[in-house]
């Protein structure tokens, strides 16, 4: 939703000799163990690089201080490049295919398996002047290909995870110039599912641009579609995770939908109890919002939100109940994203530290990468 966001790293790799292909099943119990308190550890970022000094050295450190780690799995939250393309400062690429190719790319030098969700500025933005003026739906259906294109995350070792099938979401076939686009039902491959040691993971398609019903050209059919099947899909997850015995849900998406009205210079305002916006901008969340409160309450253990958008750290509780009560089993986790407006590179990252059978399942530290990490 922010229009300053910049670019993902272009990697000197070749993409056919990236990824070693070691599949890992959706139920992963076979995690790797890393010390005696918690069992596992995820590794959460995205929203980067939005300079030069992002882009080289920062992303390559970030990389390789991940891969450092004994990480089960990572997952990017999404956005590949800046709101705007060769005409930003500082300067990004536009929504052409290098782009989608070089974002692979640099998934596929983890050595866990990498997980991925689309972020506005990789297609509902795509449509902006600045970015090359492309079709977003199209962009979207680009991006479906390269990223999507089979059950398995990317990484150099793969993990396999469930992929929505139905409802539908809206695909391009073709279009004018000007005018209206011809689209078709197309499956939501992007929304994924996985189980790690009895913990779900889910991805939702939910973007920034107010859920692509403002900005240059928005397109209500299509947020309709995605958010009947987003929706659907977190309905079908906790449905699963409830009967699966899962000990906590983490639900991963990339916008930044804002929760109340205490942020408004970084998300939407709402109605903390009708979960209504209240900006007068179009709301392309209310409906999604309300299906993970009414979930998360059903649920009745831990769940964790991850999302982007706003580039602004942050670990909080900020979902409340119809009658204003805050859900003290709900957190919100933002992972780092540009600040290099207060001089900062910020491309850092968030280790997930997660142990089944403890109270709260989830901790998060911090993981300020060493060699990014800019003096005061």
């Amino acid at each position: 939703m922010k229009m300053r966001k910049l670019r993902w790293p272009v990697v000197a790799l070749v993409l056919g000799a990236l990824a070693v292909v070691i599949p890992i099943a959706a139920n992963a119990d076979n995690a790797p163990t890393n010390n005696k308190t918690f069992v596992y550890q995820v590794g959460l970022w995205g929203d980067l690089p939005y300079s030069a000094v992002q882009e080289n050295p920062g992303v390559p450190n970030l990389i390789a201080d991940m891969n450092s780690q004994d990480l089960a799995f990572s997952v990017h939250d999404g956005d590949l490049k800046a709101g705007n393309g060769i005409t930003g400062n500082p300067p990004s690429e536009n929504c052409d295919d290098a782009l989608y190719a070089n974002g692979l790319a640099s998934l596929n030098q983890l050595a866990a398996p990498a997980m991925f969700t689309p972020g506005d500025n990789d297609w509902t933005d795509c449509d902006r002047p600045s970015n090359g003026g492309f079709n977003s739906l199209e962009r979207l259906d680009h991006e479906r290909q390269v990223f999507f294109g089979t059950p398995n995350s990317a990484g150099q070792k793969q993990m396999q995870q469930d992929v929505q099938t139905s409802p539908s979401c809206l695909g391009y076939v073709s279009g004018p110039a000007t005018g209206p686009t011809v689209t078709k039902p197309v499956v939501c491959v992007e929304n994924r599912r996985w189980t790690v040691k009895n913990v779900t993971y889910v991805t939702v398609n939910v973007q920034g641009s107010c859920n692509n019903l403002c900005d240059t050209a928005p397109n209500a059919d299509e947020e309709f579609a995605r958010n009947a099947a987003d929706v659907a899909w977190l309905h079908d997850t906790f449905a699963q995770a409830k009967a699966s015995g899962s000990a906590a849900v983490m639900i991963i998406s990339q916008a930044d939908p804002g929760f109340d009205q205490s942020d408004v210079a970084r998300a939407p305002l709402r109605d903390p109890k009708t979960l209504a916006e209240t900006d007068g901008a179009p709301d392309g969340f209310q409906s999604f919002l309300q299906a993970v409160r009414n979930e998360t309450i059903a649920f009745g253990r831990p769940v964790a939100y991850i999302h982007g958008d706003s580039h602004y750290f942050r670990i909080d509780k900020p979902l409340q109940d119809a009658s204003g009560k805050r859900l003290e089993n709900f957190t919100r986790v933002e992972t780092f994203g540009d600040n290099a407006v207060n001089g900062l590179n910020d491309v850092h990252w968030v280790k997930a530290l997660v142990d089944p059978q403890s109270r709260d399942v989830f901790a998060f530290q911090a993981q300020m990468v060493p060699g990014n990490i800019v003096a005061h």
